[in-house]
């Protein structure tokens, strides 16, 4: 009987385990604070290196709407971020801003930083 309830436990445990490390690495979580100063500087990291690509319209950082952030378990941080965006020397100044997703790994302790994706989305 107390092997049951021991190998239960164990069970039970393992699981809990499993569901906290996933958390960590490996699972999207939301950004608290999208005004935060290192994610502001990795979201204009982001639009230089966009307009490094595209130099026939350059792109200018409005804000940091939302995001998401991922532990990789090969070191770093993915960004997934949501950012305002206006068209610099648009016809129109009174044009609103777009919003585009950008997605940005970051390796610090390598002083690594790379731009994976960036493209317009619906508002």
């Amino acid at each position: 009987m107390a092997l049951k309830y021991f190998l239960t436990f164990a069970v039970v445990l393992s699981i809990l385990c499993t569901a906290a490390v996933g958390a960590v690495v490996g699972g999207w979580q939301p950004i608290k604070n999208p005004n935060d100063r290192a994610l502001v500087k990795i979201a204009k990291f982001a639009v230089k290196e966009y307009n490094k690509l595209h130099i026939e319209e350059a792109l200018v950082l409005v804000s940091v709407e939302r995001g998401e952030t991922k532990k990789e378990a090969a070191g770093g941080t993915q960004y997934k971020l949501v950012l305002s965006i206006k068209i610099k020397n648009a016809a129109s100044p009174k044009w609103p801003p777009i919003n585009y997703l950008a997605l940005v790994w970051d390796k610090p302790q390598e002083k690594q930083r790379e731009l994976l994706q960036f493209y317009q989305i619906t508002n």
